[in-house]
């Protein structure tokens, strides 16, 4: 009988990987943070999921609420078009997600990655709207991560994303350097009067006004560059940022596709430089992982720039936009989100777990902020050497670039934190030393 790795391979294309590529694991079953894998070999391992499934399962596998939620939804329609219609799910979700941000209107879409193309193309209507068609260009971070489809490519970090390989598909924007580090105890940013932040914000005032007058908005994460390699930079850059949009009234678009529910400490990263963003896109946690879906929120101002335009509407409409079955699980997801104490908690025992990785010779610089973790290497992973070495721990981590790292679910226990900075500083010594 062939087996499911077998069948897969040459079949499927899993992210960033040849078809011909190492087998992947086989997921068996999966309950609370712990999946259930089986290697090509036949070998299985119970482990702790330390990547979230690319941070949106914060709950866990299987949660009793999320379940109910999906099941009572399924009982009564899983979906129905958006154009035209509404539902209770969609209304009860749109009114949470207003209350948690202050921004007032949404707009739901498929993904992470669809949410940013729907915030660009806001962001050009609305400065056409107010008479200035010629500002379509963006200006966004060296660094930054915004998804793969073709808009989000193009403010993606020019040099490590993927321009040059889709060259005239991929739109030519404006870009400012990565901001400086910032420093964390325990997972909390420090205070800081770094010059170094004071020159970068003033190469970002002379970049943004020698431009103004063709650009549409800023495009950031807020204070932590997630695929772009866990960097953690000032609140205070993000705050100049805000005043420098205002100055030449252009919006800032809010990246928190990652780091908005709670996982950089705060309720939205943006929380940290207390500035409010015109533009927000939320994603990845909103469903706790159960289902795919994103939503660009934004300004009362935005929103009435659009309405009073020619075409009233923003032009964008999927075929599951407002997903009843999402959006039910939405807000089930939303209901189980605490104060910020789980994360606290674990940005806490993870400063503590990872701690010992900042002696092994390979590793240049560990970070925490909040339930997000980085062991940063001097050089490159070895991916598939360190993803087994953690296996045999018991965790299941996903390394890039010269990273392992973890974003543990908010449901991980004191032990399972521990284990999970024990299996990858383990890993790391076993494979790099």
């Amino acid at each position: 009988m062939t087996s499911l790795l077998d069948r897969d391979r040459g079949l499927l294309w899993h992210p960033y990987a040849a078809l011909d590529g190492p087998a992947p694991y086989a997921v068996r079953g999966a309950a609370g943070v712990r999946l259930d894998l089986e290697a090509a070999d036949g070998a299985r391992f119970d482990v702790i999921d330390a990547m979230s499934s690319w941070w949106c399962a914060v709950h866990g596998y299987r949660h009793p609420v999320l379940d109910a939620a999906a099941h009572a939804q399924v009982d009564r329609f899983s979906h129905v078009m958006f154009g035209g219609l509404t539902h209770e799910p969609a209304v009860r979700l749109a009114e949470d997600l207003a209350a948690r941000t202050g921004l007032p209107h949404v707009f739901l879409a498929d993904s992470g990655s669809v949410s940013v193309e729907v915030a660009l193309k806001l962001a050009v209507q609305v400065q056409a709207a107010r008479g200035r068609p010629e500002r379509r260009r963006f200006v966004a971070l060296r660094g930054g991560y915004h998804g793969d489809t073709t808009g989000a490519m193009g403010v993606c970090d020019p040099v490590d994303g993927m321009h040059a390989l889709f060259p005239g598909l991929v739109g030519t924007q404006l870009f400012l350097p990565r901001p400086p580090a910032a420093d964390t105890v325990d997972g909390v940013l420090t205070p800081e009067s770094d010059p170094q932040v004071d020159a970068w914000i003033a190469g970002a005032e002379e970049l943004v006004a020698a431009h103004a007058d063709t650009v549409a908005a800023l495009v950031v994460e807020p204070v932590l560059q997630g695929a772009g390699g866990m960097h953690v930079y000032p609140p205070r850059c993000l705050t100049a940022l805000r005043r420098i949009a205002d100055a030449h009234d252009i919006l800032l678009i809010a990246d928190e596709i990652a780091t908005g529910f709670g996982r950089t400490g705060a309720p939205f990263a943006v929380d940290h430089a207390g500035v409010v963003p015109d533009v927000m896109c939320v994603g990845k946690a909103l469903t706790g992982g159960y289902l795919t879906l994103a939503a660009v929120l934004c300004t009362s101002a935005v929103a009435e720039a659009v309405t009073r335009s020619p075409q009233r509407a923003l032009l964008h409409g999927p075929t599951f936009m407002g997903n009843p079955l999402a959006c039910a699980v939405a807000s089930a997801s939303l209901s189980l989100l605490d104060d910020g104490a789980t994360v606290a908690r674990i940005g806490r025992e993870l400063a503590a777990a990872l701690g010992p990785a900042t002696g092994l010779s390979a590793v240049k610089e560990v970070r925490v902020l909040g339930a997000v973790g980085a062991v940063q290497l001097s050089g490159p992973v070895d991916v598939g050497a360190v993803t087994r070495a953690a296996l045999r721990r018991g965790v299941w981590v996903r390394p890039f670039r010269d990273l392992v790292y973890t974003m543990p679910p908010y449901v991980s226990s004191t032990a399972d934190v521990a284990a999970i900075g024990a299996a990858i500083t383990g890993a790391v010594e076993e494979v790099h030393g």
